[in-house]
């Protein structure tokens, strides 16, 4: 008896360590569901609410960040991909793929203020607080549209050489841009609006997710061969390759932790631990849903928002599942 009970004892420490460590991970803390149908692309937090932007084929679902809860809805996003925000501005806009065009909406009332043509196919988009501009990564004319948030109107257009995905920018300057059809990051100069370099993401291929850490100067260029490429954004030269999940579309830094997380199309979000400028480590590969290929990080909680939904079985001939009607909703990741 004493043999079984010290056994009994053992295997109870064992698991009540076993459970520490998992709650230590990243893991699943919420799902918050959002009963409509259509696909989606990226997602965004709003640095200014307390809400998150998430796209969803021809709107943009607004949520609470905290509890779920809706708060209204961006309308007439045709084919919409991102959201970014100009606080500055107190404007929020979207980049609508298949109306060639951006949504221009008011921060606090959500309430739509003007459409703004740009580029083929739009798809990321972001803020520069450096310049003060909006730029839209567009995929089908391989250019990057720059638009002015005071008066609403592009101003430049830059010609990519290739397919763009994803940008960033150093907030001294320079726009970084995925070219995943060339497996390459370009820079712009944006006080010239001129191509400064070319650089080759090493073994990695059709980068897609891009994020920076703007004090190390690394760049985080997520592939879609499971690998993630950590390049020095002042020469381009190649600091680290990592292996992550299949099926990456999303990567994200958050420097308050100083992460780096990459969100796989399979259903893993892996995360890796920035140590210095020079050295970087897989810490997990922590279980999401299959589908959560694209992520936000809220640097003020440190939590990460993955959409996604249900897939049934792909029809014959078919590789791509079908989504489940109705089952749409982003997934609230964090320790």
């Amino acid at each position: 008896m004493k043999t079984i009970f010290r056994s009994l004892i053992i295997v109870a420490a064992a698991m009540a360590v076993s459970n520490t460590l998992f709650a230590q991970g990243y893991h699943v803390l919420n799902t918050f569901h959002i009963a409509s149908g259509g696909r989606w692309d990226y997602i965004a937090v709003c640095p200014v609410t307390d809400n998150i932007y998430v796209s969803h084929m021809t709107q943009v679902n607004i949520l609470n960040k905290n509890t779920g809860d809706s708060v209204g809805v961006i309308p007439n996003t045709e084919g919409v991909h991102g959201i970014a925000f100009a606080p500055d501005f107190k404007k929020g806009f979207t980049s609508n793929g298949r109306g060639n065009s951006v949504t221009v909406f008011d921060i606090n009332s959500n309430a739509v203020l003007a459409q703004i043509k740009t580029g083929e196919n739009p798809d990321a988009i972001m803020y520069d607080a450096f310049t003060k501009k909006v730029y839209t990564c567009n995929g089908k004319s391989k250019d990057l549209s720059v638009i002015d948030p005071a008066n609403n109107t592009v101003v430049k257009t830059v010609a990519l050489g290739g397919k763009p995905e994803t940008a960033v920018s150093d907030g001294a300057g320079k726009i970084y841009i995925n070219i995943e059809d060339k497996n390459e990051i370009v820079v712009v100069n944006t006080k010239t609006y001129t191509i400064e370099n070319h650089w080759k993401v090493g073994k990695g291929e059709e980068p897609s997710g891009l994020a920076i850490d703007t004090k190390t100067k690394r760049l985080f260029a997520g592939c879609g061969n499971k690998l993630l490429i950590v390049m020095n954004a002042e020469n381009g030269k190649l600091v680290k390759e990592l292996p992550i999940g299949d099926g990456c579309d999303g990567t994200a830094f958050d420097p308050g932790t100083k992460t780096v997380f990459s969100s796989n199309g399979e259903g893993t979000l892996t995360v890796i631990k920035e140590k210095s400028a020079n050295d970087f480590s897989v810490v997990e590969n922590a279980i999401t849903k299959r589908g959560a290929k694209t992520l936000a990080v809220d640097e003020k909680t440190h939590r990460v928002y993955l959409p996604t939904a249900d897939f049934g079985t792909p029809a014959a001939g078919e590789k791509r599942p079908p989504m489940v009607p109705g089952t749409f909703q982003v997934l609230v990741v964090g320790k």
